[in-house]
């Protein structure tokens, strides 16, 4: 590599003719004891949503401190049932953000109510309480909160501003298991229920993986219920009563459901992959303050804070541009030095799938914002997408790895920051 320390006015520094092995964002940490568990599920002979299933549900209720948990095919058929048992529908309004993985925008849909988003926190990227506030009108059914990327939002203040004006909050825990709230001095994790139903994807991505799943939990037992008939096409028997029972048992199908189901193979391994999550959380910890130290003090960069009152699970490892940088440069720069990035969390508005008419903002309510999609009322939602950039972490990410990653953007950054 050439020498680092002169080069004022050079340009972007080329990649190395033979680049060193590729970084890539994440990886799934599953080993023999998750294929153990998958083979002991198969062999069994119950491979659909059963007995693993049902034990899936109480260690994963057990662990967050949840009364009720009930497994699911993914997050978002998580956070479908979440709208559907709450009874939100056309007509509804559901207060949400824009910035999230665009399930979350589509779960609303899926029910037929409009989003009205509210921009989120300039210093955290998650939703903005005072927003929420603005948001809530006369057909709003329900908050649906994001706890960005393992970073728990404000819960006691929507919390708070919830109940004044009566409407339930459904929070988006993909991200977040592990992550962990203080509360009247207790640490308390995301999935004990605070609001009235947490929902948690089991994607590679996530922290706990069982190649895809959800899971809902909640301290209400009707909920509970509602979301067990509603997964199995709103069967009245479930299997496991059936195929216990004694006598003829005829199911009946007093309403319309899904096939939102977990099968008894993925609850296995999410058994194995829950046992060892406390493992797993302490690692990302270590990680994330390794990045802490080796990126501090890079101009240009601004990285990523705990509040006092919040442990995120770093899920994500997501740092912000500044100083006027270009993403896509910076991105392209550390794709060719073999380092994999991922720009930050996307805003469903600017996507073709939801055009004028299909959302609301706080800013211009009822109107879904101009044709040229620009949205004042979204700017800090739209600045988090546009300056956001997800740094590699994962089990196999090395010391040596996270050194080359803050050597690359050290390099990177520099270059544009010396010229400005």
């Amino acid at each position: 590599m050439p020498d680092t320390d002169d080069r004022t006015h050079a340009p972007l520094i080329p990649a190395p003719p033979i680049p060193a092995p590729s970084i890539p964002m994440s990886l799934p940490q599953l080993g023999e004891e998750e294929a153990a568990a998958a083979r002991r599920a198969i062999l069994s002979g119950w491979v659909t949503q059963g007995p693993e299933v049902a034990a899936f549900e109480r260690e994963f209720a057990a662990f967050v401190g949840a009364p009720h948990a009930c497994a699911v095919s993914s997050c978002t058929t998580a956070l479908h049932l979440a709208l559907a048992a709450l009874g939100v529908g056309p007509g509804s309004e559901v207060v949400t953000v824009s910035s999230s993985f665009i399930a979350t925008a589509n779960a609303v849909r899926y029910v037929g109510a409009i989003p009205v988003f509210a921009d989120v926190e300039a210093d955290s990227g998650n939703i903005d309480p005072d927003q929420v506030a603005r948001a809530i009108g006369p057909r709003t059914r329900a908050i649906l909160v994001v706890h960005q990327i393992g970073l728990p939002c404000n819960l006691d203040r929507i919390l708070a501003i919830a109940a004044e004006r009566g409407v339930p909050v459904i929070e988006d825990a993909a991200c977040a298991i592990g992550s962990e709230i203080l509360r009247d001095g207790e640490w308390v994790r995301i999935g004990r229920p605070l609001g009235h139903v947490a929902c948690f994807s089991f994607h590679p991505r996530k922290m706990l993986t069982t190649g895809d799943g959800g899971m809902l939990t909640t301290a209400d037992p009707e909920l509970d219920r509602r979301f067990r008939l509603l997964r199995q096409h709103g069967m009245s028997v479930n299997d496991l009563a059936r195929h216990g029972s004694r006598e003829v048992v005829f199911e009946s199908y007093d309403e319309v459901g899904y096939n939102y189901r977990m099968t008894d193979i993925q609850a296995a391994i999410g058994r194995v992959q829950l046992a060892r999550l406390p493992d797993f959380l302490a690692l990302r910890r270590e990680q994330a303050a390794c990045y802490a130290d080796l990126l501090a003090g890079i101009p240009g960069l601004d990285l990523p804070r705990e509040p006092s009152w919040a442990r995120t699970n770093w899920q994500s490892y997501c740092v912000r541009l500044s100083g006027g940088q270009d993403q896509r440069r910076v991105m392209q720069a550390l794709l060719d030095r073999g380092i994999s990035t991922r720009r930050g969390v996307m805003c469903a508005h600017l996507e073709p799938a939801w055009p004028s008419g299909t959302w609301r903002c706080t800013g211009h309510y009822g109107c879904g914002c101009s044709e040229e999609r620009a949205c004042a009322a979204l700017a800090q939602s739209v600045a988090w997408r546009d300056q956001g950039l997800m740094l590699p972490i994962h089990h196999r990410l090395s010391a040596d790895d996270q050194r080359r990653v803050a050597a690359a953007l050290r390099e990177v950054l520099a270059p544009t920051m010396e010229t400005a």
